[in-house]
């Protein structure tokens, strides 16, 4: 799951990426509303961090930005213990929930996974796709009932297309969703075809079906067989 961090506390900011990131989640930052809306517009992301207190203005701006771009992104504001008018404004303007500083991180990562799980799978952590089922929690991923091993990007590629069932999916978008930043450093995409290529090959030796087509020149789709 990708996620943006909005937080100008560097050390904050930075036990928050070394948390997530720990967790698995591909994390990206911003500072300041001006560095976060770019991101926003650039970049789609499955849940947003966002501090209320920027240098630059209110993280109440980057909320407002976010709601008129097409971006499912599932918001959690931060900010501080009494600031009352501050959730109830991230509240009207959409945001999913609100954490008081100081938090615990395992809370924090509870709601963020909450939050994910009701945006993009109905609240529940388990995601079924035909004969595929995938613990989010655990992430375990069974097919016919039978576990499969997967690496982390294999996993996170899974996720995206089962998120984007019957879309066609870019090669950029897939590149850019799972490196985040780092693909400014990449001179050619050529490397997913292994990803995907794998993955491909594991869920056709278990379960006999091809759920992932080829669209030339452009990209792939995630379809029922």
């Amino acid at each position: 799951m990708k996620l943006l961090i909005i937080e100008d506390e560097k050390e904050l900011l930075e036990d928050l990426m070394d948390f997530f990131k720990k967790d698995h989640f591909l994390c990206e930052s911003a500072t300041t509303v001006a560095i976060a809306q770019e991101k926003i517009y650039m970049y789609n992301y499955d849940a947003i961090i966002l501090d209320i207190g920027l240098p630059d203005g209110s993280g109440l701006e980057v909320l407002k930005t976010l709601r008129t771009v097409d971006n499912n992104a599932g918001v959690l504001i931060l900010s501080a213990y009494d600031a009352i008018e501050d959730k109830v404004s991230g509240l009207n303007l959409g945001a999913d929930d609100y954490l008081a500083k100081p938090f615990d991180y395992n809370e924090l990562n509870a709601r963020i996974k909450s939050i994910i799980r009701r945006k993009h799978f109905k609240g529940s952590n388990l995601v079924v796709f035909d004969t595929i089922t995938i613990n989010t929690d655990s992430q375990e991923v069974h097919i016919n009932q039978k576990l499969i091993e997967l690496t982390q990007k294999e996993y996170q590629l899974l996720i995206f297309f089962i998120s984007n069932e019957n879309r066609v999916i870019t090669k950029e978008s897939i590149v850019e969703h799972l490196w985040g930043d780092n693909t400014d450093s990449f001179d050619s995409f050529d490397f997913i075809y292994t990803h995907i290529k794998n993955l491909r090959k594991k869920i056709i030796n278990s379960s006999d079906k091809d759920y992932l087509k080829t669209v030339y020149g452009i990209g792939y789709k995630f379809q029922r067989a």
